[in-house]
This record gives structure tokens, sequence and C-alpha cells, in this order.
């Protein structure tokens, strides 16, 4: 469903249609919430009640009210129909931990709550089921035998040549490994590969688990029929103006619709070091000695330079080696030329002068350098960095809506999906910067964007602002975000960025993980407590990236041991900082036309203009609503919101946004965001053994979130809050309460209606320990 959603619309609810007159638009109750669409199960749709009486009419005659429950703070409200009750009638409790246990997962962060038991359950067999489940195994998908890579992507009877030759152990027998070393292939979609489908090309070759919709056998002059691979190439591209037939064979990792795909030759490059970053080694050697200047002018403790240290030292010891020869003489004797030099000292003689010191070592001479060429006199260009106000602009506004960084969770695919649904801007998943310098495939692989996340975002800021200078159609949707604990990390790796990723809205820079492999070292949120760190840190990635603007992701606090998502976010205290960063703004306008103006080319390149030529603040933290979404850009006084958990939960909270409404979805439409997800997993990933493995992995990490879903149908009252556990209750039909359930093997068994069976040695462990929605759902 696309963002233009006509208020009449199967799955739509709007609160203007309802016979109620209350409204829902302002996060008052919502009694009830039903969907204007047609029912999908055999349940029957909940009365519609009229509550208030109009021309003076008597509460007799209106029609029966339902009773209301009193809200329950933290307690997703449900329609009583459909609650689960155990024997006594008792209403279930939660669902399990799941709804804090596994929260931190959308940002990687371990919680250490190991031994955190489940909600109301109590004892010690609660506490040992609950917290989170570390050091996950999945397994391992593959093949039962490894095909040559000569032979994946060729024909039968013209296989490339295999660079091992006879040491080679791979099979290259390309009929024995479709019957014997693989599994056969799969019935979804039809049985067509969905990326030959789209693309007419697919990069896994005869590894393809639908490899026979994409193959033929041909009749050969000499009578005997070989296999080929069928190509119906069509006019899509990679993203680069580049055919998809020429970047598959300029490198092998590139798939059709994948852009920021970094060259094989360039990740070697890095790790071996021959990488050339010479702005950032030129930059890191004057800050070391800023830093140096820093230290030797404020530091109490001064240190001599290491010179003059040296001069000193080799000054003590001549001394001490000329002490000692002079008293020599003076020792008791101990042979026969002693007691003869004493006493020839005894009649008046002088003694004899100690021996010259050994002449001075002469420097050794300079080799002769090579003589000049003409390379030499040639003119030498130094292209200097560029200024701030020289970058690409940015802007940001009410119609942004933004899908936060998220470990794991941001995938391509989710991206690709969330775009689809109305996002306007997005972030990659957080990379560690010197993985980055080291040339690590899966840190690169995190720069990869869809061709969707390159077309510019939506601009149609209020009339009240006046933008000038931004060229929205040089504009993307994508940015990459990366992690150091020091600022030479943090530079070379956005240099390295910056040359090899060309489709970069900008680089952010992460002060807000607080996992503690990251904050330990000195990184993510522990560098709100280094701030001159950080300050060369920015500095620096802003003096080697470029046009390409730097921006800084941070947390609101470092210190506080308490859980953050055991409670609302502090929206409060985000206000306080817009407000903070609104007087920075108005101060620098106060100095216009002053002789204390900051140099305009020094300044940040926001969009400028007289309302907009200032820095923008993004705000974060439990946003699952469009009301929501209203309410934190106004009370917040943020430019815009930042998406994380609700997009999570429901990607079409982005749809939400645009339409200004509650949405809500079938449970069949809900399936088909599943199905997407495996389709668009399949084009990244592959739709080979290994790629099927990594598609269900991630669409199970999805489901996790996914599945903490309350239709809007159900609920009681609205807004919805992203921190209320619902009770146990079942859907409208099997399949919404197929999509609620809790328990990781339901999850697998929705994966495999798009992927088929899962692979024998493949393995889910869940976030989340806790599996108790699984009991109260029998009782």
């Amino acid at each position: 469903m696309n963002g233009n959603v006509d208020a009449k619309a199967d799955g739509v609810f709007d609160a203007s249609n309802s016979p109620s007159k209350r409204r829902v638009d302002d996060g008052a109750e919502a009694l009830p919430a039903v969907a204007h669409g047609e029912n999908d199960g055999d349940d029957p749709q909940p009365k519609r009640v009229k509550i208030d009486a109009e021309n003076g009419a008597e509460p007799s005659e209106v029609s029966p009210v339902v009773s209301k429950r009193q809200r329950i703070p933290g307690v997703a409200m449900i329609k009583e129909e459909f609650l689960i009750k155990d024997a006594a009638g008792n209403v279930a409790d939660s669902r399990g931990d799941a709804g804090e246990a596994d929260d931190d997962a959308a940002e990687g962060r371990d919680a250490g709550n190991e031994g955190r038991g489940g909600g109301g359950r109590g004892g010690r067999k609660a506490k040992k089921r609950g917290g989170q489940n570390k050091d996950r195994d999945f397994g391992r998908s593959r093949d039962a035998v490894r095909l040559c890579a000569s032979v994946a992507h060729s024909p039968e009877f013209s296989p490339k040549t295999c660079r091992l030759g006879e040491r080679c152990h791979a099979l290259h027998d390309l009929r024995a490994y479709l019957r014997d070393g693989r599994r056969g292939d799969l019935a979804t979609f039809d049985g067509v590969c969905p990326v030959f489908a789209v693309y007419g090309r697919c990069p896994s070759g005869w590894k393809c688990r639908f490899v026979s919709s994409h193959m033929q056998e041909m009749a050969r002059d000499d009578g005997r029929t070989e296999l080929v691979l069928v190509e119906k190439v069509k006019a899509a591209s990679n993203g680069e103006g580049e055919p998809a037939e020429a970047a598959y064979a300029e490198d092998d990792d590139a798939r059709p619709g994948v852009v920021n795909v970094v060259p094989a030759v360039e990740k070697q490059n890095l790790t071996r070091k021959r990488a050339d970053l010479s702005r950032s080694e030129q930059y890191i050697r004057w800050l070391d000695q800023e830093v140096h200047l820093v230290k030797k002018i404020y530091n109490n403790h001064k240190k001599p330079d290491a010179d003059v240290q040296e001069e000193e030292k080799k000054k003590m010891e001549g001394l001490a080696e000329s002490t000692e020869a002079t008293e020599v003489p003076k020792e008791g004797a101990s042979n026969g030329n002693e007691t003869r030099a004493t006493k020839e000292d005894e009649k008046g003689q002088q003694p004899p002068l100690p021996p010259p010191p050994p002449p001075p070592s002469q420097p050794p001479a300079e080799p002769e350098a090579d003589p000049p060429t003409a390379e030499d006199y040639r003119a030498q260009y130094i292209d200097p960095p560029f200024l701030p106000s020289e970058k690409r602009r940015l802007y940001f506004g009410p119609e942004t809506p933004t899908l936060a960084p998220l470990t794991t969770q941001g995938n391509l695919p989710f991206r690709r999906l969330c775009v689809e649904l109305g996002c306007q801007l997005t972030y990659s998943e957080m990379a560690l910067g010197v993985d980055l310098l080291t040339g690590k495939q899966p840190e690169w692989a995190l720069m990869k964007a869809h061709e969707t996340e390159t077309t510019p975002p939506r601009f149609s800021p209020p009339a009240s602002s006046v933008v000038t200078d931004y060229d929205n159609s040089r504009d993307l949707k994508f940015g990459a975000q990366i992690a150091a604990n020091q600022p030479w990390q943090a530079i070379k790796a956005t240099e390295a960025m910056a040359r090899l990723v060309p489709h970069l809205r900008l680089v952010d820079i992460n002060c807000g993980c607080p996992i503690d492999l990251v904050y330990k070292s000195g990184g993510g949120a522990g560098l709100l407590e280094s701030p001159n760190k950080l300050e060369r840190m920015v500095r620096g990635m802003n003096a080697v990236s470029g046009e390409v603007p730097v921006t800084a992701k941070l947390r609101i606090g470092v210190r506080d041991n308490s859980p953050r998502y055991k409670k609302p976010a502090d929206w409060g205290y985000i206000a306080e900082c817009a407000a903070l960063v609104r007087s920075y703004n108005a101060a620098r306008d106060a100095l216009t036309d002053t002789v204390r103006a900051p140099d305009p080319r020094t300044q940040a390149a926001n969009a400028k203009g007289s309302t907009e030529d200032r820095l923008y603040f993004l705000g974060n933290g439990d946003c699952f609503s469009h009301v929501q979404y209203a309410q934190q850009l106004a009370e917040g006084g943020v430019d815009a919101v930042m998406i994380g958990r609700g997009a999570l939960i429901k990607p079409w909270i982005f749809e939400e946004i645009a339409a200004g409404q509650y949405l809500d979805k079938t449970a069949t439409e809900r399936l088909g965001y599943v199905e997407k997800f495996a389709r668009y997993g399949l084009e990244a990933w592959g739709t080979d053994e290994q790629g099927l493995g990594t598609t269900r992995r991630f669409l199970l990490e999805y489901l996790s979130f996914a599945s903490r879903y309350v239709p809007v149908g159900l609920l009681e009252y609205l807004p919805p809050s992203l921190n209320d556990r619902p009770p146990a209750f079942r859907g409208r039909n099997e399949l919404e309460t197929l999509l609620a359930s809790r328990n990781y093997k339901d999850w697998i068994k929705i994966s495999e209606m798009f992927l088929g069976p899962a692979h024998p040695d493949f393995k889910f462990v869940p976030k989340h320990k806790s599996s108790s929605y699984e009991m109260e759902a029998e009782g």
C-alpha cells in the first residue's frame, strides 16, 4: 500500500468516518478501533457504540454501551473478546519478556540482564528463562558437495579454467552436482527464480535453488545435449548507469539493483596498507603536532624535549667517565706496575697523562641524490580540502521521517522495504572504522545500498521556511554510520568511504552505542566522556570527507545504569537540547553584519536561507504512530524524528505519517511484507543455499520484532505505546494469530512459506529466552 491512502480502502482505519464522536488523532481513547475493510476471520466484528446522545436522548434510548476497562500503565489494553483466558476465566499474563529483554537488539546492545526473571512468573525458574541468549549459533547452510567456481556460471561443455588444476577438491561434474550435490529446487514463488524474473539473469548460476527456471538443454551437432544457463538481461542497470551484464563481468560481488559495491582489489589494498590515504595521514600528523603543543603549554608536568634530555644524559655519562679515570691511581696497588708508579710519584715525578679520547666519529656520507627528471620540474597541483560551506547541502524537515541506524536489523532488504513504504532517509548498520581500514569484507558489505536509496528524499518545506541553495536532485536517502575510539581510525575510515563509496549522503559518527565491546574501548557512547577527542574526530572527518557532510548521533546520557527501554524516552530533555541548539542559531544570527560575524566559508553546509541556515537537530525515541510523530515534532522542537523499534515492529509507520491516520493492516497485507522481505533478501544475498540461509536468518530476526505488533482494531485505547506489553490474545483469524506468536518455531514456519524447508544444519536461537507465550496460549 502506497503513501497515498484512501480512507475507505480495505485495511485502513479512519477515525473521522467512525460513528463514534471521539477522536483518535489526538491521543484520546478509541472505542472501538475497527477497520473499515472486510473481516479476514470468522470472529464477529465488535459492535459499534454510540457514546453520546444527540437531541437530548436519554441513556436508555442509546445503543448498549460496552463496559470500559480502566487503562493500566504499561499494558496494551486489548478488547475483551480477543483475550486468551485460562480455565478460571482469568486473563493470561503478558506474552513474556520479549518486549523488554531483547529491545536492545535494535542497537546491538547486550543489556547484561542474563538473570532477569520473566514477567510476573517469579521464582528461580522464571529467572533462568529470562534474559538474552548470547553467542548465538546459526549453523551453516551449504551444499552437500562444493561446486568449483570455474563451473558455477559456465555452460556444461565450456567451463572456465580452474586455477587450482588437479589440486582442486571441488566438484567439476555439473550433472553430478545437480543430481547429488545439492538439495532439490524450491516450489515457492511458483518455482521461478525471483532474481531472474526481475533482472533476466541470476548471479547464483548453477547453485541457484530455482535453477530449473533459467536453464535448458541444447542439442549439439555431435548429438550430445549440453546444459546451459538462460540469460535475458533487461535494460536494468547496476545503479551507476552501467548495464547489469557489464557489472557482473567486472565484479562477482555485484548484484542487480545494488550500489556501493567496493571492488575486491580496493579491499586488498586496504588490507595490505597500499591504499592512498595521504590526506588523512597529513592531517593526522598536523593533529599530533597540535596535541603535543597543547600538552606542552597547558600540562602542569612538562617534559623536556627529547633532544635536550638526550644531551643532558650524554653530559652526565661523560662526567662520570672522567671522574672514574682520575680516581684510579689513588686506589690501592694490586700489581708491580702500580707499585713502581707509586714510588716514582714519591720522588716527585709527574704521573703519566691519561690517554687522549678517541677522535669523534665522522658523520656518514650522504648518498648522492638521483639526478632530477622532467617530472620534478612539472608544476605540482595540490587539491585543497573542501571548506564546510562547499560541501553538499543537507535538508531535514517534517516530511523526512528517518529510519535510525540499526545493528543487524537495519540490513539492505529491510531498508528497501521501509523506503518502499515511505521512509525518506536511511542509515547503514554501524561499521567499525578499524575493520573498514583493514579491508574486512563483512564491514564493507554494510556500505551496500539499493538503488531506491539513491533517489532524492521528499522536499516540501513549510511555507514559513525559505530554503535556498539546496539542490534536491543531488541529494539522496542513504547515509553511513561508523564507530571508532581513536581520531585516526575515524579520519582514515571517512576518507576511504568518501573515495570508495560513490552513493553516500553523509557520514555519521556513532556517539551513542552502548555495546560493551565498543563503549569500554572508548568508542560509541564513551566518546561523550572525551569531548576533546570527539572534536578532533569530527574536525578531521570533515577535512577529508570531500563534499560528503559529517554528522554525529549522540546519546542522552552515559552514566545511568537503569535499563533504557523500561521507561519512555525523555523527550523533555530532548526538547531542552533542541532549545539549546536554537539558541546557538539565534546567537549566530545576532552577529550577522557585525565585525564578530563568522566567516561564511567555515559554516556548516546546511540549506541557506532566511530561516534554514542553521544547525539541524533530530530526535529519536519511542515513535510508534503518526500522532506521536507530530507530537514529538511540536513539543520536542526538532527538525525531524528518527524511528527505530517502531519501524521494526510496523514498517508501514512511514505510510501512517504520510497519510496522517492509523492503518489497520490485515494479516494478508502483513504477510505480503514478509514475502517482500524474502524476495529482497534473495536479491541481495543470492538464491543459492548460502543466500537462502542468510535471508532466512535475517527474516527471522525481523519476525522477532514484527510479532510484537498488536493490530489497532484490537486495541481499546489509541495511540499505542511502544513500551506497552500486551496480554496473550488471539487475532481476528488464524493468520493474524500466527503472526503474533512469540514462539520462534512459528517464525520458522512462516519463513518456510517463502524459502522452503530450512537446511538440516540451520539453527536459529532467538535473542530472548522466554517462550512463555506458548504456555499461556494453551492455558
